[in-house]
């Protein structure tokens, strides 16, 4: 009954979080096995979880890069390192995304921000707007899979998994990802006879692969200070710090230190300088740095904007995440969690063919729910399963992230589908078909995600 009145209250055209926490209400009113009050204490409690605060300050860090102009830094970056190439635009929107998806942690950020000057500028040069609604859609998936992550953060915490080891088991994935959809413009490019966007520059390239070249280094020459040259690790970071400040003042680089916050936070979770939500407070400080003292593009009147828009998203996420603890619950209650169990293991208890049903079931789910929605109700019911079946939880959390955001593209419910739609004004019908070719290289990064689990591992073994 419980299913039934959700899908009534859905096909209705109720908003999903008010659905999940109503139909629980309906169902208690109706079978009062339990008091209807406890609706309000399972919602209290679905929120009241410490890795949660990290939600808040990721979505303020990526608000903060997105207002303080370091969009387009990373655009110019990109644009200096891959837009001479055939197709350039198209490599630079994939590149483009790569990096920002190291500040926002959300598909939508990637689109809304990000996406509004990628589709602009493909569209001045002559691009399809198709085109550009196709890989701007594609690569803000790469928002979410490389760390930090707002669905790795809700997943960690419902399946009880570090959190750091699924942001460095984002970016093996994230990087196959991106070369997948470089792969596809480079064949839209050959097939249209595509040339560069712009000249190729030498000398900027060199630059752009210096930056490049600094931002890997930096990690790597810190370890091996600390490590194997014993020195102190607080000074060793800050005096790393100091001169990447100093050559940044000094060469003009564009994009070398918005690049670093993941490093930053991925290296600060590694060595235990900070937990994932001291991680999520250390990029917010991050971004104040870099907005209010170094670029200075960032003033008060446009923090508290910012700040008001956080506040916003982190209600709605949060209200999404307490009305699915309470349709969860009540799902595990009254057995439909066990029955659905059951049912799957009296299917099959083959691993390989498992991942096969529960990916079928997530990019169906996933067009229908919004992802913190979807994660909060479909880990008590899949994560059971994969414990008796031997699956690593790391990995499962990767693959099933993917499926939601990929479900993020399509109607009836897809975030990224509507916002792109109305950036490239365009109707959801041909922003659908727009986006309907880069499904290729999205489906066959999951297939090789799903079923060559070392590609995700190697890096969180690695590490922990």
């Amino acid at each position: 009954m419980l299913k039934i009145i959700f899908l009534i209250l859905m096909s209705g055209g109720v908003p999903v979080a008010i659905a999940m926490a109503g139909a629980s209400l309906i169902y208690l009113l109706l079978e009062p096995s339990s008091p209807p009050f406890v609706v309000i204490h399972r919602m209290v409690s679905g929120i009241d979880s410490f890795p949660l605060l990290a939600v808040p300050f990721f979505i303020l860090a990526g608000n903060l890069m997105n207002n303080a102009g370091i969009t387009n830094r990373i655009y110019n970056y990109a644009l200096a390192l891959v837009g001479w190439l055939k197709g350039g635009l198209g490599h630079v929107n994939v590149v483009g995304s790569v990096v920002f998806a190291g500040m926002s942690g959300t598909a939508i950020a990637d689109a809304a921000g990000l996406g509004t000057i990628e589709i602009k500028a493909m569209k001045d040069h002559g691009y399809d707007t198709e085109f550009a609604v196709g890989v701007t859609a594609a690569s803000a998936t790469l928002g979410p899979i490389i760390p930090p992550s707002l669905p790795f953060v809700i997943y960690g915490m419902m399946a009880n998994v570090s959190v750091g080891a699924l942001f460095l088991a984002g970016i093996l994935p994230g990087i196959l990802m991106a070369v997948l959809m470089m792969l596809t413009v480079a064949y839209f490019a050959h097939k249209n006879g595509w040339g560069g966007d712009i000249r190729f520059n030498g000398p900027r390239l060199i630059k752009s692969l210096i930056e490049t070249a600094m931002v890997i280094a930096w990690p790597l020459g810190v370890w091996w200070l600390v490590k194997d040259m014993g020195f102190h690790p607080q000074w060793t970071v800050l005096g790393a710090l100091i001169a990447l400040f100093v050559a940044d003042k000094v060469f003009a680089f564009q994009a070398v230190l918005p690049i670093m916050t993941p490093v930053l936070l991925i290296g600060g979770m590694t060595t235990g300088v900070f937990t994932p939500t001291e991680g999520a407070i250390a990029a917010c400080v991050w971004a104040l740095i870099l907005g209010f003292f170094w670029y200075r593009t960032l003033h008060f009147k446009m923090f508290v904007k910012v700040c008001l828009e956080t506040v916003e998203t982190t209600a709605t996420v949060l209200f999404i995440v307490a009305a699915a603890s309470i349709f969860g619950w009540m799902l595990t209650a009254t057995g439909v969690t066990a029955a659905i169990g059951q049912w799957v293991l009296g299917v099959t208890d083959v691993p390989w063919k498992f991942l096969l049903l529960a990916n079928l079931l997530m990019l169906f789910v996933g067009c229908f729910l919004e992802p913190t929605a979807a994660i909060t109700i479909l880990v008590p019911i899949l994560v059971p399963i994969c414990q008796q079946l031997g699956i690593d939880l790391v990995h499962f959390g990767l693959v099933m992230v993917l499926n939601l955001m990929i479900g993020l593209l399509h109607p009836p419910m897809g975030m990224v589908l509507f916002v792109l739609a109305r950036v490239a004004n365009l109707s959801v019908e041909r922003t659908t078909m727009a986006i309907l070719p880069w499904l290729f290289p999205l489906l066959g990064s999951l297939v090789i995600i799903t079923y060559v689990p070392s590609l995700v591992l190697w890096l969180p073994k690695m590490f922990y």
